[in-house]
C-alpha cells in the first residue's frame, strides 16, 4: 500500500488540502464580481486585471502551505496554463458560434448549387449561392492533388527506401517548403504570370497551392512508411522477393491507411487558402469548368470578396460560404482522424 501511494502521490491529498484548493479557486470569483459591480469596471477587464492576479496569489498560498516554496512555482504554472487554455478555447468557441449562427441565415438548398451570375450586391438571399465556388474549389484541389500527391509519395519513398546521401538534402528541402508562407507562394506564381504573360486561370491557382500541399503529403507519408515494421521487409526478402516487389506487395499495402491520411491532411491544408488565390486567380461570378481559360471562384476568395461589402446581403453570403468551407474542412480532418484511429486499432488487434 505504501508503495502504491508513492507511485500515486495524488492519493495522499487530505480533505483539508482539497478544501484549500476549492477555496482558492472559488473565493476570488465573488470578490471580482463585487468589485466590478461597485466600480462599474468592464467584466472582461476586471477578469484579466483582478481575477487572474487574485487566483495566482491564492494558488501560490495553497502551494506554499502544502509543499513549501517549490509549491509556489507549480501553482503559478497551473493557473497560467489553465487561464491560457480557457482563453484559447473561448476564442475558438466564439469564432465557431459566429460562423454557424451567421452562416445559417444564408444557408438554403439554392445557396449550395446556384452561382452569382445575375446577382447584385443587394439581391435577396433567395437567389444566388456558392455552387460555382464549390466547383472551383474542388477543381483547384483536384489539379493540385494530381501533381502533389504522386510527387509527395515519391519523395517519401525516396527518403525511406533509398540509401543515397542526398536524402538529407531532400529532407531539408521538404522542411523548408513546409515553412513557406502561403502569400510567398502566391507572389512567386504571380511573378511567373507577369514575366510570361500566360494570364490567370485555374492552373495558376493550382500552381500556387502546389508548394503548400507537397510538404504535408511528403512528411506524413514518410512517417507512415517508417511505422511499417522492418520485419515485414525482411520476411519478404527471405522468401526470395526482390526489393521493389517487397515494397509494392508488402510495405505499401501495410502503410496505405497512413498514406490516405497524408492525402486528406494535404487537402485540408490547401482547401482554405486565400492569399495565393487572390494573387493568382481572377474571381468569376459564373460557373467555369475550364481551368485553362477564364476566371474561377473558390470558397476562400468568395468569402474575401463579399465580406468587405457594405451590404448586409453580401456579408450574409460571405458568412454562408464560410460555414460551407468550415464543414468541408471538418469533414476532411474528421476523416483523417477516423482513418488514423482505425489504423491504431488494427495495429493493437494484431499485437
Amino acid at each position: 500500500m505504501a508503495k502504491q501511494l508513492s507511485i500515486q502521490p495524488w492519493r495522499k491529498s487530505s480533505i483539508a488540502r482539497r478544501v484549500q484548493i476549492f477555496l482558492a479557486v472559488v473565493v476570488p470569483l465573488p470578490l471580482v464580481m463585487l468589485v466590478a459591480l461597485l466600480s462599474g469596471i468592464d467584466p472582461t477587464m476586471s477578469f484579466i486585471t483582478i481575477f487572474v492576479p487574485l487566483q495566482l496569489v491564492a494558488a501560490a498560498l495553497v502551494g506554499y502551505i502544502s509543499y513549501g516554496r517549490r509549491g509556489i512555482g507549480d501553482a503559478a504554472l497551473i493557473v497560467v496554463t489553465t487561464f491560457l487554455s480557457m482563453f484559447v478555447l473561448i476564442l475558438l468557441a466564439s469564432v465557431l458560434w459566429s460562423v454557424i449562427s451567421e452562416g445559417f441565415k444564408a444557408l438554403s438548398p439554392q445557396f449550395i448549387y446556384q452561382n452569382n451570375k445575375y446577382v447584385e450586391p443587394t439581391t435577396s438571399l433567395e437567389y444566388g449561392g456558392v455552387g460555382h465556388a464549390i466547383l472551383g474549389t474542388l477543381m483547384l484541389v483536384l489539379l493540385t492533388t494530381i501533381v502533389a500527391v504522386p510527387l509527395g509519395f515519391a519523395m517519401a519513398i525516396y527518403l525511406t527506401q533509398s540509401q543515397s546521401k542526398a536524402r538529407n538534402l531532400v529532407r531539408t528541402f521538404t522542411q523548408a517548403i513546409s515553412g513557406l508562407p502561403s502569400v510567398v507562394a502566391g507572389l512567386f506564381i504571380l511573378a511567373i504570370i507577369e514575366a510570361t504573360g500566360i494570364g490567370r486561370s485555374g492552373v495558376t491557382g493550382a500552381m500556387a497551392l502546389f508548394p503548400l500541399m507537397l510538404p504535408t503529403v511528403a512528411r506524413v507519408a514518410e512517417e507512415s512508411l517508417k511505422l511499417v515494421p522492418v520485419d515485414l521487409r525482411y520476411a519478404a526478402l527471405a522468401l526470395g522477393a526482390p526489393n521493389y516487389r517487397a515494397f509494392f506487395r508488402v510495405i505499401l499495402p501495410a502503410a496505405k491507411t497512413g498514406l490516405l491520411t497524408a492525402v486528406l491532411l494535404g487537402l485540408a491544408r490547401i482547401i482554405g487558402e486565400t492569399a495565393p488565390l487572390i494573387l493568382t486567380l481572377n474571381p468569376n461570378v459564373a460557373t467555369n469548368l475550364n481551368p485553362l481559360d477564364g476566371g474561377m471562384m473558390s470558397l476562400p476568395t468568395y468569402v474575401y470578396n463579399y465580406l468587405a461589402s457594405y451590404y448586409d446581403t453580401s456579408q450574409a453570403r460571405a458568412w454562408g460560404a464560410s460555414l460551407v468551407l468550415l464543414v468541408l474542412v471538418a469533414i476532411l480532418f474528421g476523416s483523417a482522424r477516423i482513418i488514423g484511429r482505425q489504423k491504431s486499432s488494427k495495429s493493437k488487434g494484431k499485437k
